[in-house]
């Protein structure tokens, strides 16, 4: 791997860290925290934010995915290079596992604590609110799908220049509004992965619709943005490679 993979991957590995250790640490640790629980919308701002702040802190080396299936759609529009997808994927992979780890260390820390479904996402009695498997690949399908097209569309060329980073945090922040009581929300393959791990059993035997779903949509929606966007545009850059150039 060379020298500049392996600091995009670099990157990559602490944003997917910060988004599960953030997202999920406050399903886990602060959602229903007696008498202050932050609920739902609590849990919503912030997997929303840790997507905003780190879009800022490391966007600029690897251009923010934070996820495979945002990769792998970025990929499908031409906006990834394809020596980058592996590396990322498995970057993204790794901290989001690190990241479920360390806040298992830190929830088992208080006594009588029980790790229930760890914040995982699951279909059917695994699913919040009981719902279908199909309900909950739909949901998946057409979130990540929007999700991609408002990252793709905010990034392109015309758009406002710097800003990409809040309506990008502020979909996943509506996303999961929407999704929490279906699928407890993934959009995010790796994000389902760590903390999957940590329930095991049922939860790990249903990954493969929290993998399919999401990059299913999210490459759907790259190979859309390549018809819709001007084809100058769609290019292999970053977005501060494409801000230095405006």
């Amino acid at each position: 791997m060379d020298h500049d993979t392996m600091r995009r991957a670099t990157a990559e590995f602490f944003g997917t860290f910060w988004l599960t250790f953030g997202g999920c640490g406050a399903a886990i640790l602060s959602a229903a925290f007696p008498e202050l629980g932050i609920g739902f919308l609590g849990v919503a701002f912030a997997f929303g934010l840790t997507v905003l702040t780190m879009a800022y802190a490391v966007g600029h080396i690897s251009g923010g995915h934070f996820n495979p299936a945002v990769t792998l759609g970025l990929w499908s529009a031409r906006r990834c290079a394809t020596r980058h997808v592996l590396p990322y994927i498995v970057a993204q992979v790794i901290g989001a596992v690190l990241a479920a780890a360390i806040l298992y260390g830190i929830a088992s820390g208080k006594a009588g604590w029980v790790p229930n479904g760890f914040a995982s996402n699951g279909y059917g009695e695994l699913s919040p609110g009981k719902y279908s498997v199909m309900s909950c690949l739909l949901v998946e399908f057409l979130t990540t799908f929007f999700f991609l097209f408002i990252i793709i569309g905010t990034t392109s060329k015309g758009a406002a220049v710097g800003f990409a980073g809040i309506p990008i945090g502020f979909t996943l922040v509506l996303i999961h509004l929407i999704s929490i009581p279906v699928t407890n929300t993934s959009v995010n393959p790796a994000r389902s992965t760590g903390p999957a791990l940590i329930a095991g059993g049922e939860y790990v035997a249903q990954l493969w619709l929290f993998w399919l779903a999401p990059i299913a949509g999210a490459m759907v929606a790259g190979a859309l943005a390549r018809w819709l966007y001007e084809p100058a545009d769609i290019v292999e850059t970053t977005v501060v490679e494409k801000r230095a150039a405006a």
